[in-house]
């Protein structure tokens, strides 16, 4: 633990959980855990967590401080996938705060991160740390027609009857508590409780969450890991520019101030990954924007949506997305991202820096584009830059709030990819060098480098 170690409350486990059927978080994305040498297990934690409020002003620049003012008894619960076997664990875990932005709890970092996870040995554990996956209620941005959601209590009583959530302001406290946990029975004073991680002994434990979860994060990395030191790294992904009110509303609230900065004097690294729809009107991050520092390092990439096809998949029809959604590069370059906060932690070797994306307009922000309409500036990647199609985080005219979110893509016609690469050889050869390009500068993964590839030559390419 970088900081001195977690001390403060801890919270109990209970499990491996057996009775009723299970809901997982989710995902359009499918792991044969087993296949991959993994066991999937799920764990009730409780104790007691504490709300907090602002001692201090809640500044801009993020260095917050806060005092516990009440407390509340909480039972919730964790997925937890690991590596059966301890010599194919890599050391480090990943906590992911789940989403509940869409009416469904779900584990976002889960689906753009998983074929990494597995590949390199990571465990992971995703934690129902939000009132609204327990209990249920109205979705912040729901799926059209969809009626309020029972939670896990009423949707599964027989396994989850006994779970209980005093409220969103409890929930940053309540992610300490189940953080100190997975370090193991010596981070609690039970001896005789299981370990959610099996024999696994971690040495790095990592904070992660996308969208409502990262606005969580947000507030969590500004006003309470520096007193928890409960994590040893963040991932806050496609946040917006301001960050969940410590009451637990979790956007749009009075109490925080939009264009708040993750704090620079963090003790642990924080790495910010953010889309072209991030930076728009919708999220309004571009107030937020802050230089790189030795603890924070920010990814901002080029043909990037907040949603893609990659994780809402054949869903966006049902959703009422009458366009094509984006087909960006957003789960490799996010993987590439994992691997380098990785490395950060455990050796200190900061991330490769990227410029920011361009705009065209600060108020209200604009991606800068070319001539064919993809993004200028931030990450680049061969989806981009040896293009096939208009790759946008933007929402299409009229999309609903939800598809809105989903971006486009416009793929160019032939007489296009004739002008621009002469045939289907030129194209090829181009979009491999600036693959090549892109994975060494650190921004793709080489293991990606097959898969990438084949999405190239599986263009039409008609001369």
């Amino acid at each position: 633990m970088k900081e001195g170690g977690p001390t403060g409350p801890v919270a109990s486990l209970t499990g491996p959980i057996t009775a009723g059927r299970m809901i997982e978080p989710t995902s359009v994305v499918r792991v044969d855990l087993d296949e991959k040498g993994y066991v999937q297990e799920e764990f009730f934690v409780s104790g007691t967590a504490s709300a907090f409020e602002a001692s201090g002003p809640l500044g801009s620049d993020g260095r917050w401080s806060v005092r516990r003012v009440t407390g509340a008894p909480y039972r919730t619960r964790i997925v937890v996938r690991r590596p059966t076997r301890p010599d194919r664990f890599n050391g480090t875990v990943l906590v992911e705060w789940f989403n509940v932005t869409g009416g469904l709890e779900a584990g976002p970092d889960w689906t753009f991160l998983s074929p990494q996870i597995v590949s390199d040995g990571y465990a992971y554990v995703g934690v129902s740390a939000q009132a609204f996956g327990v209990d249920g209620g109205e979705a912040r941005i729901g799926i059209p027609g969809m009626a309020p959601r029972g939670g896990l209590v009423v949707t599964q009583p027989e396994r989850y009857g006994t779970l209980s959530h005093p409220g969103d302001r409890f929930s940053f406290d309540m992610f300490t508590q189940i953080g100190r946990a997975l370090r193991g029975p010596m981070a609690r004073t039970g001896a005789t409780e299981p370990s959610a991680l099996g024999s696994l002994r971690p040495e790095r434990i990592v904070g992660i969450g996308e969208s409502q979860s990262a606005f969580f994060l947000t507030t969590y990395v500004n006003a309470v890991q520096p007193e928890a030191r409960a994590y040893d790294g963040f991932f806050v992904h496609s946040r917006g520019g301001s960050g969940a009110s410590l009451t637990g509303t979790p956007v749009g609230s009075d109490a925080v101030p939009s264009g708040v900065l993750i704090r620079s004097d963090s003790a642990v690294p924080v790495f910010i990954f953010q889309t072209e729809t991030d930076l728009g009107p919708l999220l309004d991050y571009v107030p937020a924007r802050q230089p790189d520092s030795d603890r924070v390092r920010t990814w901002e990439v080029a043909g990037t949506a907040h949603g893609d096809a990659h994780v809402v998949g054949p869903f966006a029809e049902m959703l009422g997305c009458d366009v094509a959604v984006n087909e960006g590069p957003q789960h490799f370059v996010a993987q590439a991202a994992l691997v380098a906060l990785d490395r950060w932690i455990r050796d200190g070797t900061p991330p490769p820096a990227a410029p920011p994306l361009a705009l065209s307009s600060v108020v209200p922000p604009r991606i800068a584009r070319d001539d064919r309409g993809n993004a200028l500036g931030g990450v680049r990647t061969p989806l981009v830059d040896v293009p096939t199609a208009v790759l946008s985080g933007d929402a299409a005219p009229g999309a609903s709030r939800i598809c809105a979110l989903f971006g486009s893509t416009v793929p160019f016609d032939a007489d296009t990819l004739v002008a621009l690469y002469g045939d289907e050889a030129g194209y090829l050869a181009a979009f491999e060098r600036s693959l090549d390009e892109a994975i060494g500068a650190g921004f793709l993964l080489a293991s990606d480098r097959a898969e990438i590839l084949d999405r190239a030559r599986a263009v039409e390419f008609t001369a």
